[in-house]
């Protein structure tokens, strides 16, 4: 599996792909930050961001696209853009048909540190042991995108069979609700068989 991890920003987004299954020792294919002029129109940032994601999934083809939950700090102005860029992101990925992933904060920090509230050191720290580097990714945007794709990696088998589980629920569901819809419908079609005989 191949995961492309987004840490989103508009001054820097946080890129890195890991490639790997859970389980077994996993692969650092690429890392990076998207970066845009904080003094720019938001308009042109956004396309900057879309443009340095584009060519992320040319370059490195996942199979799959990670992205961190937006969640409500206290700084508005730093949410609105995180979400805007997320939501670029996501587009990108959905134009291609990949399938994205939304994962929180703590449930990265908690897949990768085992606490879901490590700091961005104790995270930088794991992804650089889990991926066997040198050093750890700077700046944290991109230890993030990893740690990202790393947790999707690693949640992605309990997340398909939850899935599946619920897919084959909702079949039984439709099938049960068929069945009782079919039935009343024959019921009414004998009796008038049988005033008319």
């Amino acid at each position: 599996m191949r995961v492309l991890g987004v840490d989103p920003g508009l001054t820097r987004c946080g890129v890195g792909v890991v490639e790997g299954v859970a389980g077994r020792p996993l692969t650092m294919r690429g890392v990076g930050v998207v970066r845009t002029p904080a003094d720019a129109e938001l308009g042109l940032r956004l396309v900057a961001v879309e443009q340095g994601i584009e060519r992320w999934l040319d370059e490195y083809r996942p199979e799959f696209v990670a992205v961190e939950r937006v969640f409500s700090q206290h700084n508005v102005r730093t949410v609105m853009g995180t979400a805007q860029a997320s939501a670029v992101a996501m587009l990108c990925a959905a134009r291609r048909g990949i399938p994205v992933a939304l994962h929180t904060p703590s449930e990265v920090k908690a897949a990768v540190t085992g606490s879901g509230r490590a700091d961005k050191a104790q995270v930088g720290a794991m992804v650089t042991r889990l991926l066997r580097l040198d050093a750890p990714p700077k700046p944290a945007d991109a230890a993030d995108a990893l740690a990202l794709a790393i947790c999707h990696i690693w949640r992605a088998p309990a997340q398909n069979r939850l899935q599946q589980a619920v897919a084959q629920n909702r079949l039984q569901q439709a099938a049960a609700l068929h069945a009782a819809q079919a039935a009343p419908q024959a019921a009414p079609h004998h009796a008038s068989k049988g005033r008319t005989a």
